[in-house]
């Protein structure tokens, strides 16, 4: 596949009715019955639009393993989608972590999404690796490599990671894990399409050429959007807290001007040759549909009625 940058868009998507764009929707594992039911709704909803992959997210600390396994598994038995397993290296050995990648590929899953992780005791924590663990996310790329030929999907930053002493400290772990296997890169959320396209730039010119996913974080919870941001280093314009200002008490206000900036985001990278899109959905279907949609994807078959 050719990369995924301004210059060299994708074009060998199948998705989208020949659009030329593929999504991708990330889901969580549920917590309760009733989460879990609007989990499998959406994924029914989202599922006609032939996403690329979907990928299911894993605790820090291994936190939701058997949920996320469980999750995992119930997309490869009872759906035609292509599930992405997250897989970090927090609180684990190798040897832990190795008896997970096994059990996804015995699982049917052919596709992890390997990540450092974040430190138990939450982002912005110092990280230290467990003792006999893989460090980090190239590590663990290359220890994935080794036990079966999956699919590797890895993270990147593009304001860079917090912890990084430098851009190109940065984009040297992304070769290293690109070294270790990984054949994409899905970004960290970001609000101004600019950043993610200079990030680009930035990674091209630093010889790398893989695909490089942006990835689309529209906003549910504003206050809890605004301190993930903050702990990961994200930019928020003045003008994004102007957009959402007075609309604590009015949720169907503030989903539609959610859905605006997303789409803003969409639209824009789309003009700029980004042929693949990551959408974190929030296990909510109704705004990465219409994303999907704005951006010429539709479904492969027509929704039941």
């Amino acid at each position: 596949m050719a990369p995924t940058s301004p210059s060299t868009p994708d074009t060998a998507a199948t998705g989208g009715q020949g659009s030329g764009i593929e999504v991708s929707f990330e889901f969580f594992p549920p917590k309760t019955e009733k989460m879990e039911q609007t989990l499998w709704a959406s994924i029914e909803k989202l599922a006609p639009l032939n996403p690329r992959f979907v990928s299911v997210t894993y605790g820090a600390g291994g936190s939701t393993r058997d949920r996320t396994h469980a999750t995992v598994k119930r997309i490869v038995n009872e759906t035609s989608l292509k599930p992405a397993a997250h897989l970090t290296c927090v609180e684990a050995t190798r040897d832990e972590v190795d008896d997970v990648i096994r059990s996804y590929w015995e699982a049917g899953v052919r596709h992890i999404v390997a990540l450092r992780g974040d430190p138990p005791s939450g982002i912005g924590a110092k990280y230290v690796p467990h003792e006999g663990g893989y460090a980090n996310a190239a590590e663990l790329a290359a220890g994935i490599s080794k036990i079966a030929p999956f699919e590797i999907s890895v993270g990147c930053y593009p304001e860079k990671h917090p912890e990084s002493a430098s851009f190109e400290a940065d984009l040297d772990l992304l070769k290293a894990k690109i070294d270790g296997g990984a054949s994409r890169a899905i970004s960290q959320f970001f609000v101004e399409p600019d950043t993610f396209l200079r990030y680009v730039d930035r990674a091209r010119s630093a010889g790398i050429d893989i695909p490089i996913v942006p990835g689309i974080m529209p906003v549910g919870n504003v206050a809890g959007f605004l301190r993930m941001a903050e702990a990961t280093g994200t930019s928020v314009p003045a003008w994004f807290r102007d957009r959402f200002e007075g609309l604590d008490d009015d949720p169907q206000t503030r989903a539609l001007i959610a859905l605006s900036v997303a789409a803003d985001q969409v639209r824009q990278l789309a003009d700029q040759g980004i042929r693949q899109f990551h959408i974190y959905t929030l296990n909510k279907a109704e705004t990465a549909y219409a994303l999907a949609h704005l951006l010429g994807v539709r479904p492969s078959k027509p929704l039941a009625a």
